[in-house]
């Protein structure tokens, strides 16, 4: 029997946290700085930035750091970090783009919370802000965390509360610390594509455009921050992985076929940030201190009459291994596809490493035979025989709760 999901509230205000815990995965909410996720520890291990100059280890504001409501030239904005969501697509030439960050309804302000435990131990919080009148929007994150899983949901909602239509998309940020990993062949993040291409547009230049690597040619790389800057993907096809020192953070999201999405047609970006001397005088001011890595999700523009919401979801995902990611799954997510690795008599051997974000067991589909047994965000390498297999046998593998 696997222990329900643990809730424990602590804190007032802008020091409101809320941290749900399932035994492998623990992640703390503050409702009131924009009801962002400040941290998630997967098996003790950080994952998302944290930043120290605002917040301390313990996710409470450094002596002498008021956080709050801001507003004001991105020079202002207390990024202290953490995973976030706000309206895409970002731009201060008019109404009809958000001029943010620092955001003090969106971004920094205080997001009501909502806990709902279910009855098989899951755990549901709801963040729903205050009605925008900027942007004319409500956003709502809701989080949802399963007994035992290496992983959780969020479903973001838009609802337009004015009096107008508008015309927004979804846009999730995802903060993480872009330090390299042990391994610079392998970390940075991985972005899985569709179609002919191209399949990056450079998006801003803050001291140099991010480098992109073709890493297969379904997948497309990032490595680490080099400079200030952000790449597009509009053929991504619903997968983004990052991997760093901490292991692998995994997303999988909605992707609307033949719908408009903003910023040259982006359903996901990679912004990345290093340290830089004196301010980015074209980007309001903007001064990084810390290398940070941002892989971030987005929904389609919507047309939104009153009283109407755009909705994405989004599957997050944790594992302890640092190998490059060729393909993310519902169950896990993949860092070496199953294959052949020789023949005899009696059968086939087959090889593979996946990661599994709840326990189970991978079976190859044709055969029926249990390859490995396989543990919730542990990697599971392998090479098991297969009785009866050759090389005309497919190598298709399944994963099995």
């Amino acid at each position: 029997m696997i222990d329900p999901v643990e809730i424990r509230l602590q804190g007032v205000g802008t020091c409101e946290r809320i941290e749900l815990d399932n035994g492998v995965i623990r992640l703390v909410a503050a409702p009131g700085l924009g009801g962002r996720v400040l941290s998630v520890r997967h098996r003790g291990r950080e994952h998302l930035y944290r930043n120290p100059r605002l917040l301390d280890e313990d996710l409470r504001p450094v002596e002498g750091v008021a956080l709050g409501p801001v507003d004001g030239p991105m020079s202002a904005w207390n990024n202290v970090g953490g995973d976030k969501t706000w309206p895409a697509p970002q731009g201060w030439d008019g109404p009809e783009e958000w001029a943010g960050p620092p955001d003090p309804v969106l971004d920094s302000g205080h997001y009501a919370a909502e806990t709902a435990s279910a009855p098989d131990g899951s755990v549901t919080l709801t963040l729903t802000s205050a009605d925008d009148p900027r942007s004319g929007l409500r956003l709502r994150r809701r989080l949802t965390l399963e007994p035992g899983a290496a992983g959780y949901r969020l479903d973001l909602e838009a609802l337009n509360v004015s009096d107008t239509v508008r015309r927004w998309a979804l846009w999730n940020v995802t903060q993480i610390d872009g330090a390299p990993g042990a391994r610079r062949d392998t970390g940075g993040v991985f972005v899985g594509v569709e179609g002919d291409g191209p399949h990056t547009v450079e998006l801003v230049a803050g001291n140099g455009n991010p480098r992109v690597e073709e890493h297969t040619p379904r997948v497309m790389r990032v490595p680490s921050p080099e400079v200030v800057g952000k790449v597009g993907f509009p053929t991504a096809s619903g997968w983004l992985a990052h991997v760093g020192a901490a292991g692998t953070l995994t997303q999988r999201f909605d992707v609307s076929e033949g719908a408009d999405y903003p910023d040259s047609g982006s359903r996901a970006e990679v912004w990345s940030e290093v340290p830089v001397e004196r301010p980015l005088e074209h980007l309001g001011g903007l001064c990084p201190v810390d290398r940070v890595t941002e892989v971030e999700a987005l929904g389609p523009l919507t047309e939104l009459a009153p009283g109407e919401r755009a909705t994405l979801g989004i599957e997050v995902g944790f594992g302890a291994g640092t190998e490059a990611v060729t393909e993310v799954t519902p169950d896990g997510f993949w860092s070496e596809p199953p294959h052949w690795v020789g023949f005899d008599s009696g059968g086939g051997r087959l090889a593979g490493a996946f990661t599994a974000l709840r326990s189970g067991a991978l079976v190859h589909r044709a055969s029926g035979h249990i390859v490995a047994q396989a543990e919730p965000g542990e990697s599971t390498r392998w090479a098991s025989p297969v009785p009866g297999a050759d090389e005309h046998t497919a190598t298709d593998v399944e994963f099995v709760p």
